[in-house]
């Protein structure tokens, strides 16, 4: 009987060993499953934060877009009573008699006017003598020019021109020199 143990305890060790093999190999299954599923997770998150980033750059690019733009249509709205008043003080330094008064307040009306609008971010686009640049100025006439130094250069300015914070929100109508 003896014989007969010794004969089946190798083949029990085989068994064993095989049944060590398919638990090792179902364990390293589960745990490359298992490592599988972490990284699925980790990119899943790693997408996550950064689709979530991404939304918060732009929310506060448009929020600090919308901050500086906020009041562009109240501005532009405004231009054509700023153009008035430089035409009314024109006028009062053309009319004959004694304006002192009339101009000395249209002056100080325009002026607190204009520094409002300047520390919004409002600025006048330069013109004259300066060359005719087609993104800030819109050429309405050509004239001789009988200094060729005046070629192609700004000669008058009709309309005045405006950038709000950067952006052109009126162009200069110019006459420009031929």
């Amino acid at each position: 009987m003896k014989k007969h143990k010794v004969e089946n305890e190798p083949l029990h060790e085989d068994e064993q060993i095989k049944e060590r093999e398919v638990k090792h190999k179902e364990e390293k299954h589960k745990e490359d499953k298992h490592k599988e599923e972490i990284d699925a997770l980790n990119d899943k998150y790693l997408r996550l934060a950064a689709d979530f980033d991404n939304y918060r750059r732009r929310t506060l690019k448009e929020r600090q877009e919308l901050i500086l733009t906020a009041g562009e249509d109240l501005i532009i709205g405004i231009l054509p009573v700023l153009d008035d008043f430089e035409r009314a003080y024109e006028m009062l330094h053309k009319a004959s008699g004694d304006n002192s008064t009339a101009i000395e307040g249209t002056e100080l009306i325009y002026n607190k006017l204009f520094s409002f609008l300047t520390s919004k971010g409002l600025k006048v686009i330069e013109a004259v003598g300066s060359e005719l640049n087609t993104d800030f100025h819109e050429a309405i006439a050509q004239i001789p020019a009988e200094d060729p130094a005046k070629k192609n250069k700004i000669v008058e300015v009709l309309q005045k021109g405006y950038t709000l914070n950067g952006k052109v929100i009126r162009f200069a109508k110019v006459v420009v020199g031929q």
